[in-house]
């Protein structure tokens, strides 16, 4: 079956060049399905653990850029070599004004991963390995941010006013004080810094955060 549009035959061209070719529904079916596992790693595996949308951007734009850039080079039969040139400098670009913490970065290596591997994988790999190495990439962030994640200690940083709790043999009455002011499930927590003339001291405090 000819799946081409009736307007346009398989061999018009413009300027040398065919204005349609099959190789389109490759495109669409590759990008929406690249879309689709950017979408699921970027919003439900990152946004609702870190509720961070201040790169969801940046993933998104890089994810569709590379992709793109990888399918056309792939289907001019450009070197291997050159279209992992690409990906690697995209991987280890940073911006100078706003420097990317490192999960953020790490997202990022995976949305390209996800692009390169989506676009450049054409013949040779075939759609049960294409679904099951995306599959794998998922899971493995899904978890690593949902089980992993939550048992993770969260950090924050105080400035504690009170000299006479300050005193080693007061530890377990600063401990009380702490999670009274700030209503924190404390693990423990370590004095960085302390003034004693003013009282105050600078404290790291580890505690389990709770939904």
């Amino acid at each position: 079956m000819n799946f081409y549009p009736l307007f346009l035959d398989a061999k018009d061209e413009f300027l040398g060049v065919e204005i349609f070719d099959k190789d389109f529904y490759d495109l669409i079916l590759r990008y929406f399905f690249n879309l689709l596992v950017a979408i699921i790693i970027i919003y439900f595996n990152y946004y609702r653990h870190n509720k961070k949308s201040h790169y969801t951007f940046t993933f998104f734009v890089f994810n569709t850029i590379v992709f793109m850039l990888c399918y056309i080079m792939a289907s001019v039969k450009l070197s291997m070599g050159f279209a992992f040139g690409l990906f690697a400098v995209f991987s280890i670009l940073r911006y100078r004004t706003d420097p990317i913490p490192i999960k953020e970065m790490t997202y990022l290596f995976i949305v390209i991963s996800i692009a390169v591997i989506n676009a450049i994988s054409l013949k040779k790999v075939s759609y049960v390995e294409l679904l099951f190495i995306n599959f794998v990439i998922v899971f493995l962030t899904n978890f690593i941010e949902a089980i992993w994640h939550k048992r993770q200690l969260k950090l924050m940083k105080v400035d504690y006013l009170g000299k006479e709790n300050l005193h080693t043999n007061r530890h377990k009455y600063l401990m009380q004080d702490l999670q009274k002011q700030t209503g924190l499930d404390i693990q423990w927590f370590e004095i960085t810094s302390c003034n004693l003339n003013k009282g105050t001291a600078t404290i790291k405090l580890f505690y389990k955060e709770h939904n």
